[in-house]
């Protein structure tokens, strides 16, 4: 569920900060040096929530991001297409300009402010995942230090400079200056037409984006770094027509389909605030749930969402952290096996298989020895049928050079020399793992980093080993993070006659399935 945000070219990394923030200057200094600066705002707020849709339990998802970035730099930046799927498409600015037509484009101009704004910020950071991210503001939230998250292009958390952080948290001074702002415009007879959001966009019978249909209404509206973002205001039940098919497959049994009906519902409900910087709730990519053309899902996807309808996972009256994945390997990952966050009840270590099978594996797994023997030995796991439930994957060493220097690890001179596995949790996988430079260097990476550096590796549940001079053989089972509901497994025990709630006790021991609560 969770993967790389979206693939970068060269030239978007290298000026990623000053580009897709949308700032002009950027002073960074240890956090140590930073001298007494008067109240400065951390980044550009945005009002939590823009209503435009009446209806109850609506969500704010994110369908396009950081639109008109790369005209901060005075180049030009592709125009927003807006089709319409059958009557006028409807748009209108704060100002009460208005335009109705079957397509619109919006495009982006840079406006020269008279007097830069200027923010001011410790940033921490960055993250691999938002749940890493978020352990740290609660732990700065309990010693009395608001902080919040954002996504400029990696996880990161931000700190206002009136707050002293711990010294044992590595931090980066930022004083930035925006003299540029990004500005929507539309093609007027006399010219440029410039548009004050945030706009709202009503369309009748539905938009026209990536070969999709969306419904919307839809509003388009500034983020926190100064780029803009279309945002479809969906709720929630029809938001889940553009989730399940895309997460587990539209031809899985009814039974598996209803299960991650709850799932993503109940995922929705417990991350609404992921995007609160940007004033949105959820993005529409692998940084959140995969959310597209909720037009395609058939009848099988729609009676498992009103089978379920409003009902989700609780516990301790709250929604679970409901995570999923596609095939864990034959064994469920404790969740601080996936991500550095807090453990919960419900979520740890369990063999994913019959009573029988699962009584003959040697564990602990985290022994290296049952691991191998676990990983090799045919298996009678649930979901056994995926593709990737064993996989195998060779990393060459100027390849992993080159994915270190590309997360920012490593300096060019770095050349990875031993990679060991420093530490396993309960399930086997890998939670430390060092690379050493032919310089004596060490690189460490922790639980998701692993997979955030290594993109190819499937899972964490590994073995390795050289099989020549810089270059390693991993072996290793599952596809994701491995925590929670395996969409294999679940798609085989529906198959095998297993209900919803037998289904979600399983990978969710002891909570709660009812009804969302208002």
């Amino acid at each position: 569920m969770i993967k790389t945000f979206f693939k970068l070219n060269k030239y978007f990394f290298a000026c990623s900060f000053l580009v897709l923030l949308g700032f002009q200057q950027v002073k960074q200094v240890s956090s140590a040096n930073q001298s007494k600066e008067p109240f400065f705002p951390t980044h550009n707020v945005i009002p939590n929530k823009i209503s435009i849709n009446r209806e109850k339990n609506v969500l704010l998802v994110g369908i396009k991001a950081y639109l008109g970035q790369e005209v901060i730099n005075n180049n030009n930046s592709p125009s927003l297409r807006l089709v319409s799927n059958g009557r006028n498409l409807i748009l209108k600015d704060v100002n009460g300009v208005m335009r109705k037509a079957k397509q619109i484009d919006i495009g982006w101009q840079a406006k020269q402010l008279k007097n830069p704004q200027v923010f001011v910020r410790q940033k921490i950071g960055p993250f691999a995942s938002f749940e890493s991210a978020e352990r740290l503001v609660k732990e700065l939230n309990n010693i009395g230090i608001k902080s919040i998250i954002a996504h400029p292009l990696d996880w990161e958390v931000w700190v206002s400079s009136n707050f002293t952080i711990p010294k044992s948290i590595e931090s980066t001074y930022q004083k930035i200056q925006v003299s540029t702002l990004v500005v929507p415009f539309i093609d007027g007879i006399n010219g440029k037409i410039s548009l004050k959001g945030p706009l709202s966009l009503h369309a009748p019978d539905g938009l026209r984006l990536d070969n999709g249909i969306y419904y919307g209404p839809f509003s388009i509206q500034l983020d926190a770094y100064g780029t803009w973002t279309l945002v479809e205001h969906v709720p929630l039940e029809r938001y889940l027509n553009g989730v399940v098919p895309y997460e587990i497959g539209s031809n899985s049994p009814e039974a598996a389909l209803a299960v991650q009906a709850v799932l993503a519902r109940t995922w929705a409900v417990a991350n609404s605030h992921r995007f609160k910087v940007d004033g949105y709730n959820l993005c529409s990519d692998t940084q959140c749930q995969v959310y597209k053309d909720p037009s395609k899902a058939n009848q099988k996807i729609k009676k498992a969402i009103k089978t379920t309808a409003g009902k989700i996972l609780t516990w301790d009256q709250k929604p679970i952290n409901a995570v999923y994945h596609a095939t864990n390997g034959g064994v469920m990952a404790s969740v601080t096996e996936a991500w550095s966050t807090n453990s919960v009840p419900y979520l740890k270590m369990r063999l994913d298989g019959p009573r029988r099978w699962s009584s003959d594996i040697d564990l602990p797994l985290s022994n290296e020895k049952n691991l191998k023997s676990f990983l090799f030995s045919e298996s009678e796991a649930f979901g056994r049928d995926h593709p990737l439930f064993r996989w195998t994957r060779t990393v060459e060493s100027y390849e992993l050079s080159k994915q270190l220097k590309l997360a920012e690890r490593v300096s060019s001179s770095f050349h990875p020399k031993q990679i060991q596995v420093v530490d396993r949790g309960t399930s086997g996988r890998v939670t430390a793992l060092k690379i050493t430079g032919s310089s004596g260097s060490e690189i460490f990476l922790k639980v998701d980093s692993i997979r955030r550096v290594l993109s190819q590796l499937p899972s964490t549940l590994f073995v390795v080993k050289e099989i020549k001079e810089g270059k390693w053989l991993f072996s290793g089972g599952g596809f994701g993070h491995g925590a929670g509901m395996s969409q294999s497994g679940a798609i085989e025990l529906a198959k095998n006659g297993w209900t919803i709630q037998q289904i979600l006790s399983h990978y969710y021991p002891k909570t709660k399935y009812g009804f969302l609560p208002e």
